[in-house]
């Protein structure tokens, strides 16, 4: 798929009821600049409460464009809070049926299907669904539509398919080729054989190929399916379709990577040495994760040393094509009584080229926006990104879920774990997962 910059110039008028108050402007050039932006401002102070979950790499980057925007407009407070991601699906629960949500809330984007009935729709005069999809990459864009409506603007390409981080120190030790040159998965699991590494006791120390962790575990789930020619959802999307050939081939293959050597489940998972900080701790050779993990690692582990990269696997066959989540983004409270602002704040975070440029490198995500991925800003501070510009026209939006966190996390993580552990067969898995997701449909 071939994304172009396409030519905007929106003019954004709030009519202020109360206070007749200056209507926002937009301007946005052919190169994608904004030439101008003019909130709508009464003059009289106005607090927007802003939710995000915690994650000190995107919080990093939501502080300073708050700083900047409130600069820009001194009658704005934004007061940003940050709840721990489980503390935050309680919190999203509980207040958006009683109203007491806040003004701006980050949503993950496949969760919109989830809360659409409680989230104010984008204004089309803020943005249409089609100046989004001309805007974002399809993947990141795909949760924030429901039933033809807009209710939000996503801020990354949610790509957990693909990338892992490789530790050049230890590929160097074993010596491998480095960067690695992979064509095909079985070239993966050799170099990932030479990387492990055990105690006297037999018990793995250093796991070559990490890819038991949840979010990789369903993502590589996901995606061979697709790529061996199946699908998982049904004709209209009203099911899934797991129990196939495809489905068993897939978890086949991580069973047999298993049995082969390459890491043991039991000692690496995703309660147990956790692929970030196994990684960053140099008890991984090759860690499959999203991007995102990189800001993180850094974060939390500023004193490893070692010598790393991050590239991408080759596909299982054909053409890498994989599904991905929407993202993180953000969505106003229909209950906000200062909706034109928050809109108007959260199009200045994420549509503004320099914008969404600086929230991306703070927190290491890969761009929702094809302009900015492709930015020489971009390839300058996350040199893996334009690694993966050949490959992010090949995601596809995963679909909307009753409850994408069910599924993923309580119902195919596990069994797949299950079987990569000898606890359930292959058979019983798949088979177990194409029932329980099946169930989460009302």
């Amino acid at each position: 798929m071939k994304y172009t910059i396409f030519t905007l110039v929106l003019v954004l008028t709030f009519v202020l009821t109360a206070c007749g108050g200056t209507a926002p402007t937009t301007t946005v050039s052919e190169s994608g600049e904004t030439v101008a932006t003019t909130a709508p401002e009464s003059g009289e102070p106005v607090t927007l409460r802003m939710w995000v979950h915690t994650n000190n790499a995107f919080i990093a980057g939501y502080e300073p464009l708050i700083a900047a925007y409130e600069a820009e407009h001194p009658n704005v407070d934004i007061q940003l809070e940050n709840f721990d991601y489980e503390l935050y699906l309680q919190t999203l629960q509980t207040a958006m049926p009683a109203g007491e949500e806040a003004d701006i809330l980050q949503l993950f984007g496949t969760w919109t299907s989830q809360y659409y009935e409680r989230l104010a729709p984008v204004p089309a005069d803020v943005m249409t669904i089609d100046q989004a999809k001309e805007t974002f990459y399809a993947a990141p864009i795909g949760g924030f539509i429901v039933n033809d409506v807009l209710y939000g603007m996503p801020q990354e390409f949610n790509m957990e398919y693909g990338g892992v981080l490789v530790n050049k120190t230890k590929f160097e030790a074993a010596g491998l080729t480095f960067p690695p040159e992979w064509k095909t998965m079985d070239d993966v699991v050799a170099d990932a054989l030479k990387l492990v590494e055990k105690d006297s006791s037999g018990m793995m120390t250093t796991a070559g190929f990490h890819f038991t962790s949840a979010d990789p575990t369903w993502a590589a789930f996901l995606a061979g399916i697709i790529q061996r020619g199946g699908e998982y959802w049904n004709a209209d999307q009203t099911g899934f379709t797991f129990n196939t050939p495809e489905a068993k081939a897939q978890v086949q293959w991580m069973v047999d990577a298993v049995n082969a050597g390459v890491v043991d489940p039991v000692v690496f998972n995703d309660s147990t040495n956790f692929v970030i900080d196994a990684f960053f701790q140099g008890m991984v050779g090759i860690g499959y994760i999203g991007a995102w993990a990189i800001a993180e690692g850094q974060t939390n582990f500023p004193d490893f040393t070692d010598e790393w990269d991050y590239v991408y696997l080759p596909p299982t066959q054909g053409d890498p094509v994989f599904v991905a989540d929407s993202g993180w983004g953000l969505t106003v409270s229909p209950n906000s009584k200062n909706q034109a602002i928050a809109w108007d704040f959260i199009k200045y975070v994420t549509t503004v080229p320099a914008n969404a440029t600086q929230w991306n490198i703070a927190s290491g995500t890969i761009p929702a926006m094809p302009s900015v991925a492709q930015s020489a800003e971009i390839a300058a501070a996350m040199p893996w990104v334009p690694k993966a510009l050949d490959i992010l026209p090949f995601g596809e939006y995963m679909g909307n879920m009753p409850d994408r966190d069910l599924v993923m996390y309580e119902i195919i993580y596990p069994h797949i774990l299950n079987a990569l552990q000898g606890v359930e067969t292959v058979d019983q898995a798949v088979e177990a997962i194409d029932t329980e997701a099946n169930s989460t449909f009302k």
